[in-house]
């Protein structure tokens, strides 16, 4: 006669719990998920993307891609979102790497952000960090990247961002700051003006030039681990750094 083989009590409990928190985490998906696109046409329904980006595109100081130092560039993708010319608007291991992070500590302390959410954040949303926000930036994120080019993208998102001192976009950051074009930044300038968007009111170098120059070396290792420049290179960029504020 076969015998019947039984699961564990044990194992039959394991299986049943895993079953009910993959639920959960899918019926909590599924409802910010609805609140975020809500709130992504609440959002449209004031002004289109479109509508908003020529609104940033038709100010004087509007900085075009062409106008900014490549090393800026690859400062800004390395340093906020190394996967920016791959990924189609979200960032699926930027998001895993966050969620753990978030679990962790307990705490909603990372979003996963790529810079075309960062882009929809600055466009069309609040800085409160709600979970149905970070559902209506996916469907913002996925919209942006069918409109626009990554080069588009890019130059936006400088265009919007805050950089402390009362400085909006790259232009006022760039002139605030150093007195000079976009153009013109040195690569250390450059490093710099990538990392304050992070923390305006702690990186600027108005408030405290010693955590912006931390802030500059934390650029530049990012930079170095995604193979944008050597660490020789960095070295000598530091070295400038110190050089030109002692």
């Amino acid at each position: 006669m076969k015998r019947v083989r039984r699961r564990h009590p044990v194992r039959n409990f394991i299986f049943f719990m895993f079953l009910l928190v993959l639920g959960m985490v899918a019926a909590v998906g599924a409802f910010f998920g609805v609140k975020g696109y809500r709130m992504y046409q609440d959002a449209l329904s004031q002004a289109t993307v479109e509508e908003r980006v020529d609104a940033v595109r038709g100010r004087s100081d509007f900085t075009g891609y062409s106008e900014m130092p490549q090393f800026y560039i690859d400062a800004v993708i390395s340093v906020e979102d190394h996967r920016f010319m791959k990924h189609p608007g979200i960032d699926p291991i930027a998001i895993m790497r966050a969620a753990w992070t978030d679990i962790r500590e307990r705490a909603f302390m990372e979003g996963g952000s790529t810079i075309t959410q960062q882009l929809a954040k600055n466009l069309l949303f609040t800085e409160d960090k709600k979970i149905e926000r970070k559902a209506a930036e996916v469907f913002a994120a996925f919209d942006i990247e069918e409109k626009y080019s990554k080069e588009e993208i890019f130059e936006l998102y400088v265009n919007t961002n805050c950089f402390g001192s009362g400085y909006e976009g790259v232009f006022d950051a760039a002139t605030g700051y150093f007195g000079k074009f976009p153009s013109e930044l040195t690569d250390y300038e450059a490093a710099m003006l990538a990392g304050v968007p992070n923390a305006p009111s702690v990186y600027s170098p108005d408030v405290n030039l010693e955590l912006a120059n931390q802030r500059v070396r934390q650029v530049l290792q990012s930079m170095v681990r995604h193979q944008v420049i050597t660490q020789e290179e960095a070295d000598q960029i530091q070295a400038e750094v110190y050089h030109a504020y002692p």
